[in-house]
């Protein structure tokens, strides 16, 4: 059963549409309608990408670190968004706090309005 702040594993669509290696990604919510699509961002151990007071980091000194399934201090890319079908992920490893969770929510909301402090 998928649930919004899940970390699950798959293999995020690269921005020309081909398939890129599997990864973790972040539910964010489910899209509606009558399929079980999922919107999700990706999730990237690449810190030096992280948009500043934009992406989230989450790092090992955070509470809900332990729970996320993480292997290492990584970065939540809240821009890089997809649209994926349920059955497309490979498994579950964790799930991250509820307030970062809405956090991130309000974040994309803000930068879908114009209003995200993007640099």
């Amino acid at each position: 059963m998928r649930r919004a702040g899940q970390v699950a594993i798959l293999r995020f669509p690269r921005a020309d549409l081909s398939l890129g290696k599997p990864r973790p990604v972040l539910l964010i919510t489910p899209a509606p309608g009558p399929y079980e699509d999922w919107l999700v961002c990706m999730i990237s151990t690449q810190l030096q990408q992280a948009i500043e007071r934009f992406d989230e980091v989450v790092s090992q000194d955070q509470p809900d670190f332990p729970l996320s399934g993480l292997k290492a201090p990584s970065v939540i890319r809240v821009t890089r968004l997809a649209v994926v079908a349920a059955d497309s992920f490979d498994g579950a490893v964790g799930q991250i706090g509820p307030e970062r969770l809405q956090r991130i929510r309000h974040k994309i909301a803000a930068w879908v309005q114009g209003d995200a402090p993007i640099s």
